[in-house]
């Protein structure tokens, strides 16, 4: 029973769909200059189908498709920043001086991308001076967790490497040898 009714709808939309008459080109061409008003050379008998024809449909300039398409112009939009142009800028659509003529004479150049933020600030203070036997410095450093001694070469606190010490000065960097840096000294002062 099912089948059967499956098989009478689609005998229906068959026969709906052969009973329909579209407009061939001609017949549709033929009404759009019957129904425009005083068209000349109009047919007097078109062939009216259930399409109702547009009010106005403009002509296709065939010779105007093989004319040079002028190349777009570079707006200077980037779709991969975010950030809002001035109304009067070249660079919006809104008019602004030279509007309509030529591109400005300096490109705009693309941002050059930077390398890795710097280290942080190293944090130590140089406190004062050790000296041990026969005359080598050793920097007396501080931080909020404590108080370090190193000379020059020796790591402190695993991430910093002391360069030289001075009677006035430590020179510190980070191990990677990144964030060098001139320490002087504060004699225990914060």
């Amino acid at each position: 029973m099912l089948l059967g009714a499956i098989l009478a709808l689609l005998v229906g939309v068959l026969y709906w769909q052969s009973a329909r008459t579209e407009p061939t080109p001609e017949e549709f061409a033929a009404s759009v200059r019957q129904s425009a008003p005083g068209a000349p050379g109009a047919p007097a008998a078109a062939p009216r189908t259930r399409a109702s024809a547009p009010s106005h449909i403009p002509a296709v300039e065939l010779s105007s498709l093989g004319l040079a398409q002028p190349e777009p112009a570079d707006s200077g939009r980037d779709p991969f920043r975010f950030e809002s142009v001035p109304a009067g800028s070249p660079r919006s659509g809104a008019p602004g001086p030279g509007a309509g003529g030529p591109p400005p004479d300096q490109p705009v150049m693309p941002a050059v991308p930077q390398g890795p933020p710097p280290p942080p600030p190293i944090p130590l203070k140089f406190i004062g001076i050790a000296k041990q036997g026969a005359g080598r410095l050793y920097a007396v450093l501080r931080d909020d967790r404590g108080v370090y001694y190193g000379a020059e070469g020796d790591v402190v606190e695993g991430r910093y490497r002391i360069l030289r010490v001075s009677a006035d000065t430590v020179d510190v960097s980070y191990v990677d040898g990144r964030g060098r840096t001139s320490i002087p000294l504060s004699g225990g002062r914060p």
